[in-house]
């Protein structure tokens, strides 16, 4: 639902779709009615669309907090509640919340993708580790992380057929602290198919996980050698994120 200035035109309540031709149809009534800045409510992620469409549309978009405008009393619907924040807006009663300009905004997103896809290879460690358990191979009571240099070669090998733990042990790293006799104690374990296996799927998902946030560090990368705050943007990124 939006809402204009009643004196703009004769039905200064309209409903439109979701779709991005109703969004573009929606500028184009902002337009004609004349309106130059735009209130909207943010809701979950719904809102993001239409702000972005209405801010390359060259409208001043402000994104307001749902609670600033609750509690009114008579506002039971959609339409009373679009001209009821039309009012406040036109009285110039509501703030709006930060929004980072589309730089920010744009590196932000790659940087959250990021966050997400470390979450998800972090439950694909668990899993290995479960499945490394399972197998009774004490494996991350000898290093410190079983993703580690030692750890990562040993999982490896284990998925490629290696069992004898003589040979498991040789792959320690030498930087690790454990010694290739208490690595190979550790890794005399029960083998069975069905944890190998529970084992391979969890390596290969925490390699495809590896793979997308490399993916990221290269988009990254190249959004900061090439952004006009040069070596402030991730400066920004962490005050905005914080707000």
């Amino acid at each position: 639902m939006a809402a204009v200035d009643p004196a703009c035109t004769d039905v200064p309540v309209r409903s439109f779709g979701t779709f991005t031709q109703d969004l573009h149809e929606l500028a184009d009534w902002f337009r004609a009615c004349g309106v130059t800045s735009v209130a909207m409510e943010s809701t979950g992620v719904y809102w993001i669309p239409v702000y972005e469409i209405l801010e390359q549309r060259g409208f001043e978009v402000i994104l307001v907090n749902a609670r600033y405008a609750k509690n009114v009393p008579g506002r039971k619907t959609d339409v009373s509640e679009a001209a009821w924040l039309r009012q406040l807006h036109s009285y110039g009663l509501l703030r709006g919340s930060f929004r980072p300009d589309a730089e920010i905004a744009t590196l932000r997103a790659y940087l959250r993708q990021r966050e997400r896809l470390v979450e998800y290879a972090a439950a694909h460690i668990q899993h290995m580790q479960k499945a490394l358990m399972e197998m009774n191979l004490q494996l991350h009571h000898v290093v410190s992380d079983i993703t580690g240099a030692t750890g990562m070669r040993i999982i490896r090998a284990i998925v490629a057929g290696e069992r004898n733990p003589d040979v498991l042990a040789t792959y320690r790293d030498v930087r690790c602290h454990s010694s290739i006799a208490t690595i190979r104690a550790a890794l005399v374990g029960n083998d069975r198919h069905e944890h190998v296996f529970a084992l391979t799927q969890s390596l290969e998902l925490y390699d495809v996980y590896q793979a997308k946030m490399l993916d990221c560090d290269r988009k990254l990368e190249v959004l900061i050698a090439h952004s006009r705050n040069g070596d402030q943007v991730f400066q920004t990124m962490a005050i905005t994120d914080s707000r």
